[in-house]
């Protein structure tokens, strides 16, 4: 009997070329090939969004509108699919409510152990849930924290009232609040406010019998700063205008609960207690620790419960995750962590025959847990799905089945097939990954010499062990460490202190009209270049103004209202997705109308477009790497390393006076050819008399740098220590280290 294949005949979504493969099912394919070469493109624009698209259809139109809508790739045809789940990088995010206990379900089974053995007996499940009013605090509602005002920064005590010390929106002079604290006579309106005492600055914030012991009373019915901000801003129960929530959001912060102290939960779910432990003091123990206590429990009546939460438990605790604790934020979770809080729920799974799609599962993982995520991977082959990869580490592909690159170079340069074998046969073939598999950048033997030194001091954030660090200045810095060390607690910290600019690989634009053209800002640069060559005006080359196609507004599809159904997207008739009327099609530069700019590369553009100011705009995002992306490809569809790519290129030709950079993981989506590239942006910002401090696990970067920070020993509550600082060639007797001398 013949293998069974996911089976793909001239798949040509985005750059793919007319893609014929054949992809095995039941086992563990990794596709490989360099940024941009169309392994996305085949993995989740053509395969995945084929099965979801089809899963969809299964449904009734009500349901169907309500479930996440599938582009449907264009290909001849695809054969072989099942239900498919991705596992992508994205944060899990949620809300304030949203925690690791609840997004796994290990809450729901230790809610239901302290409803059946909690002592005192305080009632069914639900009472200890902080999403249910019978377990709530009623102070929080269940979210741990309140908003407060941030009082210290109401006032600018260097100015007067008529200068206007009062920061908030109103209050200051000519504002509609002023003559209320100005006006009364109580107040020195022209004297500065660190010149007042400290009772008439109390008097002027909180009013009540502060205000009463001024020698000069306000009227009866005076409010205090505080008193009045808090009763428009904060007691409204109307929606929030963007207005109030930018003011909101400047002066208050959170504070935990006052009641509760962050358990979330009311008094009487807070007393019950199992093995002498409240479920608050359960949900704050690392999960390994509370996967050994539980171990504890004999009370046959709770075993299947207990069984359940230890097999959450146990799951994470195999992924790399034992260090956190069910009670932590999903909001404050990592790319890399969120999408291993993912699997979790999968393991457990009686599911067969699926297809599971991994986007880089080994981010955020130093090389001594990267087993974890292979073993992971492994186990749900076993169970008999299928198991798609994309990624380019090493430890990865070579537990593969199954290795299919695509290339060979990126953008219009790939999205055809170069291989397709297994991990032996790769290793002796011709392409971008074999040819990176055996390069090895050098250990630094001469780094950079500093300029000088900034110091974090006492820094106590997450787990970190009241560290005092000195970062050399002018150099190259990589903070080092594995999964949960504490590398990003350290890095926030001197990104707090220092104001540094941090590049990070959230979304450059959430609009789906931004676009390479419009980010660089050469849009009015392009319009006058073909105003030039044609003699029209340059408003006639926009396509969201006067030459726009009048049928599409110039957005080269028209939308179609199908009420429960999805939306239809059809091409325009008019223009065929061109977006422009005819008669501003026929003029060329170069041979392109403006309609051919948005299909150029970056790198194409750089070539042919005869403007210098388009060619040095480009040039940066090029010089990161980014040359394979097409002009008019929306911001929106990057993922989250070529978003921080992007804002480098931004910093490259923006940055002026010499600043501090803090990167984390810009590596990520990076094959290890591009790597150099990389390293080569990250020498011009030093070259430019920056500092740069980066968050990495690839031992490449991390050979290249000329001070290391070795954060350790192990995650959470084991970490938080400084293990090793100094130059790469000195570590020793680390995970690190480790790493650095196995390969």
């Amino acid at each position: 009997m013949s293998e069974r294949m996911i089976r793909i005949r001239g798949a040509r979504t985005n750059n793919l070329k007319g893609l014929d493969v054949d992809i095995p099912r039941g086992r563990l394919v990794v596709f490989v090939g360099v940024s941009g070469s169309g392994k996305s493109s085949l993995v989740f624009d053509t395969i995945a969004a084929e099965a979801g698209h089809q899963l969809n259809e299964t449904y009734p139109p009500f349901v169907r509108n309500r479930l996440p809508k599938w582009t449907r790739p264009e290909t001849e045809a695809i054969e072989g699919l099942s239900p498919v789940v991705v596992i992508d990088q994205r944060r899990i995010g949620g809300n304030a409510r949203s925690t690791v206990g609840t997004v796994t379900d290990a809450w729901t089974y230790l809610r239901l152990l302290f409803s059946r053995i909690g002592t005192p007996h305080v009632g069914e499940s639900n009472h200890f849930s902080f999403n249910d009013p019978a377990g709530m605090c009623p102070t929080c509602s269940g979210i741990g924290e309140v908003v407060v005002s941030a009082v210290e920064r109401f006032l600018d005590l260097d100015k007067s009232l008529s200068q206007g010390a009062i920061l908030l929106p109103g209050f200051g002079s000519g504002g509609y609040w002023y003559s209320q604290y100005a006006d009364i006579g109580s107040f020195d309106a022209d004297t500065p406010l660190r010149d007042w005492t400290e009772a008439e600055r109390r008097a002027l914030l909180h009013g009540g019998e502060h205000a009463a012991r001024l020698g000069t009373r306000p009227p009866k019915d005076y409010e205090g700063i505080v008193e009045r901000f808090e009763r428009i801003y904060l007691r409204t129960t109307d929606s929030l205008s963007d207005r109030k929530r930018e003011v909101i959001a400047r002066f208050t912060r959170s504070e935990t609960c006052s009641e509760c102290h962050g358990d979330r939960l009311n008094e009487a779910a807070r007393t019950a207690t199992v093995l002498g432990r409240t479920i608050g003091e359960m949900a704050r123990m690392e999960i390994t620790e509370l996967a050994a206590l539980l171990e504890q429990v004999t009370d046959p009546t709770v075993a299947p419960v207990v069984a359940a939460l230890q097999s959450r438990l146990r799951a994470m605790t195999t992924i790399g995750l034992g260090y956190l604790h069910l009670g932590r934020a999903t909001t404050s979770l990592s790319g890399g962590e969120s999408q291993r809080i993912k699997t979790v729920k999968h393991l457990g799974s009686s599911l067969i025959e699926m297809i599971y799609i991994f986007d880089e599962p080994t981010v955020g993982l130093h090389p001594h847990d990267i087993a974890s995520m292979t073993t992971l991977l492994r186990q749900l082959r076993d169970k008999g799905n299928t198991v798609l990869v994309v990624e380019h580490d090493p430890a990865v592909m070579e537990i593969a089945d199954q290795i299919v690159e695509i290339g060979p170079d990126a953008g219009a340069g790939g999205g055809r097939l170069v291989f397709q074998g297994t991990f032996g046969e790769l290793r002796t073939a011709r392409t971008a990954t074999s040819a990176a598999l055996d390069r090895r950048t050098p250990v630094t033997t001469a780094p950079r010499k500093a300029t000088g030194a900034i110091t974090v001091a006492n820094a106590t954030r997450n787990n970190l062990r009241n560290l005092t660090v000195d970062i050399p200045t002018g150099v190259l810095t990589v903070l080092t460490g594995v999964a949960g060390s504490g590398k990003s607690s350290f890095a926030a910290e001197l990104a707090d202190r220092h104001d540094a600019i941090v590049i990070d690989q959230k979304p450059v634009s959430t609009n789906r009209r931004s676009t390479p053209v419009t980010y660089t800002g050469i849009a009015s640069a392009v319009r006058r270049l073909f105003s030039r060559h044609s003699g029209l005006p340059p408003g006639l080359f926009s396509a969201n103004s006067e030459g726009a196609c009048p049928d599409c507004q110039g957005l080269g599809v028209v939308h179609t209202d199908l009420a429960f159904m999805d939306g239809q997207e059809t091409v325009c008739e008019t223009c065929q997705g061109r977006r422009f009327t005819e008669e501003v099609l026929r003029h060329r530069v170069d041979g392109l109308s403006i309609a051919d700019i948005d299909d150029l590369t970056i790198t194409d553009a750089v070539e042919r477009l005869p403007d210098k100011g388009i060619r040095e705009a480009l040039l940066h995002l090029e010089r990161v790497g980014l040359g394979y992306l097409r002009l008019g490809q929306p911001l929106t569809t990057l993922s989250g390393g070529e978003c921080q790519r992007v804002k480098i290129a931004r910093e490259l030709r923006e940055a002026t006076e010499p600043a501090l950079y803090i990167l984390d993981e810009p590596t990520t989506g990076l094959h290890l050819r591009d790597i150099a590239v990389l390293l080569d942006v990250l020498d011009r910002l030093l070259d430019q008399r920056h500092t740069v401090v980066v968050i990495e696990h690839n031992l490449d970067v991390i050979r290249r740098a000329d001070w290391l920070i070795d954060l350790g020993p192990g995650p959470g509550r084991h970490g938080g220590r400084i293990l090793y600082q100094g130059p790469v060639a000195g570590i020793e007797g680390t995970a690190t280290a480790v790493a650095l001398k196995e390969t």
